[in-house]
């Protein structure tokens, strides 16, 4: 993911604190628990941490951060910050994820190049470890390119765990790994957030499909991509409908990780929304905020950076990928409220409102990840307002058959630290979708609108294990959080990179 993430060194170190070599310490605190006993903590700050916490300036609530010079010229550290991490019985991995992403913030802004962090609990060191790097690696990421006249902060160059001075050789050996592959996680993560920042006039379809195939490269990940011609003549009326609006053509990526030795079955089929920009068409969106539409192709850029994760990290699985990108215009070719499309798997769909267009490129690219070979899928898009209108900004929606596949998804969405919540398929549901002249309409209007909609999307995916990630709340933040700026988030690249390790759960 080097193509765009800054270059970081990366240590796991069996070390006493003072040792370390580096700008910031990061020591967290459980709210509530005295301070880590080693004295020399405070005895380096001149008593400023134990001061601290006696008076209350900090009392390790979750986010809590106090920052205090080193002051003993024996340490190699300049400074230290105690992360405040909740209740020890709330305690999970996630938090850990985010109180190491929310130091790095802080740090970032604090100009620091080089951090590390403290963590002496042996206790599921291998998750804790990825955690860790994945939170510090996402709190780099630069979402200003554009700036020109803007003091930026630095990127951060080097990256230390800090165990105990005492910790076995196999402990150090296994943070390594985990470490390594935190990095990997979140880069990709990063890619995609860098993806889903660009705006619409330059980050076109041609466009995507050209920094797709950069990034592919680089991670050893076999790249295809399909013109307009080849799109239509594979039948895809649903996608090339979408796209006759817009100036600028569509591209079809696929993406095949295939590592040698890997049985044939089960082959993981993920597919990815990818609107580049998404005007509406003919029912065109209100002016406010349609700048945002830019991150519409969102799903379509956790697909593809999911899969070159999948590929760094040489999953043992088949996974193909499948990211249909176009842009959603209001043209004089553009599809209309009323007209009739057919999709490559033979169904025809009767337009009623032309803003609904990210499930008829996936309706088309489900088809497509059937005919590579895929025996599970996952599709992710910003599908709907109405997921939004549901379950806000905190959780994606989750919607999928059988419920032991759902599970599967929900398990590692879970363990990856994305939140995702299961939403209700009952069939009466589909009775909004009812045509009187084709298959199926393209929406069931405002009532359910997150669950027609993924019902719509079932219809394409045949008879075998599918899930429907709706991102539309999650793919970008409105509001800063502690571990998170405001912007594009890289949800559900951690969720499909797990997945990749979880097949011998998989339902057959």
């Amino acid at each position: 993911m080097a193509t765009v993430q800054n270059a970081i060194t990366i240590e796991v170190l069996a070390a006493q604190p003072s040792a370390v070599e580096t700008d910031l310490l990061i020591q967290p605190v459980f709210e509530g628990e005295p301070l880590p006993a080693d004295d020399s903590l405070v005895v380096a700050t001149a008593g400023e941490i134990s001061r601290a916490s006696t008076s209350g300036e900090f009392k390790g609530k979750l986010y809590d951060l106090f920052f205090t010079p080193i002051v003993d010229s024996r340490w190699k550290a300049r400074r230290i910050v105690l992360a405040g991490l909740g209740r020890r019985s709330d305690y999970s991995v996630d938090r850990v994820r985010r109180v190491a992403s929310a130091a790095g913030l802080a740090a970032k802004h604090r100009r620091h190049e080089r951090v590390g962090m403290i963590w002496t609990d042996p206790r599921d060191l291998e998750h804790t470890s990825q955690a860790i790097v994945e939170g510090l690696i996402l709190a780099d990421f630069d979402a200003a390119q554009y700036k020109t006249d803007e003091d930026r902060p630095p990127r951060l160059r080097g990256l230390h765990i800090i165990l105990a001075a005492d910790a076995m050789y196999d402990a150090r050996k296994t943070a390594s790994a985990a470490a390594e592959r935190g990095r990997i996680t979140g880069e990709s993560c990063n890619a995609a957030r860098a993806l889903a920042n660009e705006p619409g006039n330059t980050l076109t379809p041609r466009v995507f499909a050209e920094r797709a195939a950069a990034l592919a490269s680089n991670a050893g990940l076999a790249i295809e991509v399909l013109d307009e011609r080849q799109i239509a003549e594979l039948g895809m009326g649903l996608f090339i409908g979408v796209s006759r609006g817009s100036a600028e053509p569509p591209r079809l990526i696929v993406l095949r990780h295939s590592p040698p030795g890997a049985p044939t079955a089960p082959v993981l089929g993920l597919v990815g929304k990818g609107i580049t920009f998404d005007s509406g068409g003919i029912s065109i969106k209100p002016a406010d905020g349609m700048e945002r539409m830019k991150d519409d192709m969102a799903g379509g850029a956790a697909v593809l950076c999911a899969m070159c994760a999948i590929s760094l990290l040489n999953a043992p699985i088949r996974v193909v990928g499948v990211v249909p990108t176009t842009e959603n215009m209001p043209g004089g070719r553009a599809i209309k409220p009323g007209d009739i499309l057919r999709g490559a798997a033979g169904k025809t769909v009767e337009v009623v409102n032309t803003d609904a267009e990210g499930r008829l490129i996936l309706g088309d690219g489900l088809w497509y990840a059937q005919r590579l070979g895929a025996t599970h899928l996952v599709d992710v898009a910003t599908l709907t307002g109405a997921c939004v209108v549901a379950l806000g900004k905190i959780a994606s929606g989750l919607f999928g058959r059988p419920t032991e596949w759902v599970d599967v998804v929900r398990r590692a969405a879970e363990h990856a630290g994305d939140r995702m919540w299961p939403m209700p398929m009952f069939e009466e549901y589909r009775d909004q979708l009812r045509s009187d002249i084709a298959d199926f309409t393209n929406t069931g209007g405002r009532p359910a609108g997150a669950i027609t909609a993924a019902l719509f999307l079932k219809e394409f995916a045949g008879s075998i294990p599918w899930a429907h990630l709706d991102i539309a709340g999650t793919a970008w933040a409105e509001e800063p959080q502690p571990y998170m700026p405001r912007g594009a988030s890289g949800v559900a690249v951690r969720t499909l990179i797990e997945l990749a390790w979880t097949s011998n759960t998989w339902p057959r």
